[in-house]
């Protein structure tokens, strides 16, 4: 049975997934980045981890047919179709310390950090998610920026779950830069 969510701008939720269900994230209006974070059902402690994933996938991008692994190792989600190609596993969820360091307002700013902990009903102290849609353009010197986000209206990404898991998205929170195209929207999770 299909479960269709949609997550208002700045704000997250938790979702619950099956072995075997697909997952598909849409951006609804375009150029915004999703926060997506998954730990195994009732084992908190092994959840998504981009670093395993660079390091299995030996690679800094996702693609088709590409395995999210957990903190442990294990396979995770399986990326089924992609209308993007471009998503970032560098840079941890925005939160208050990151606003105040780059814009000097992260008092009482809505960030992905508090957004997923608290759909999580947790306090981890640092998530690093999959943001989905988010474009990370990295310079043949190391250096790398935050360009505007290359999806467009109704685009998605579908992944696969081949563990039972908890999901906690965020719709990335980030007006002040070219992260979510200077303004923040919602999007849409399907889960069957």
């Amino acid at each position: 049975m299909s479960k269709e969510y949609i997550i208002p701008a700045c704000s997250g939720i938790k979702i619950d997934v099956q072995q075997g269900q697909n997952i598909t994230v849409i951006d609804i209006e375009g150029g915004q980045v999703v926060d997506f974070f998954a730990e195994v059902t009732d084992k908190p402690n092994e959840f998504l981890s981009t670093g395993v994933t660079i390091d299995c996938n030996e690679s800094i991008k996702l693609k088709i047919g590409d395995t999210i692994y957990t903190n442990l190792y294990t396979p995770m989600l399986e990326v089924l179709s992609d209308d993007v190609g471009e998503h970032d596993l560098l840079h941890p969820c925005c939160r208050p310390e990151m606003y105040d360091y780059f814009y000097h307002n992260g008092k009482g700013h809505r960030n992905c950090f508090d957004n997923i902990n608290n759909a999580l009903k947790e306090q981890r102290p640092i998530i690093t998610p999959v943001n989905l849609f988010m474009y990370t353009k990295i310079n043949t010197n190391g250096n790398i920026t935050v360009e505007k986000p290359i999806s467009e209206a109704g685009d998605k990404i579908v992944l696969k779950a081949l563990l039972n898991i908890t999901l906690g998205i965020a719709a990335c929170s980030v007006s002040e830069s070219q992260c979510n195209s200077g303004k923040c929207s919602s999007v849409k999770v399907i889960v069957d």
